[in-house]
């Protein structure tokens, strides 16, 4: 018994799909691989640049002010005045660090009319 396949049809034969292929894995590179490679990227230069006296937030949600930086990956955040905890540098959140230490827009009037 023979199996029989039907010949492609159209201007581009069989090579339509193949294009069609690699449209869609260009549109993946560009709108999901190339960002988060980026994102990475800045993550990991805004880790290297922390230093102390910088206020920062973990992924966790806690704020604090970098004491000291170790050699092994680690820091002491000071939590409360006089109160420290050992973290990974990895836990310090890019994002909500820069909205912690970001300067307010606008004034604030406190007039009584």
């Amino acid at each position: 018994m023979f199996l029989l396949q039907a010949q492609p049809s159209g201007p581009f034969g069989g090579s339509g799909s193949l294009i069609f292929m690699g449209a869609i894995m260009l549109v993946f590179w560009l709108f999901f691989i190339r960002p988060q490679a980026k994102k990475a990227k800045q993550q990991k230069v805004f880790i290297e640049d922390l230093k102390k006296g910088d206020k920062v937030v973990t992924i966790a949600g806690i704020h604090g002010t970098i004491n000291k930086i170790n050699e092994d990956g680690t820091m002491s955040l000071e939590i409360n005045p006089g109160s420290y905890i050992k973290m990974e540098r990895s836990s310090i959140s890019m994002e909500m660090t820069v909205q912690v230490n970001k300067p307010l827009t606008g004034t604030i009037t406190t007039e009584k009319k």
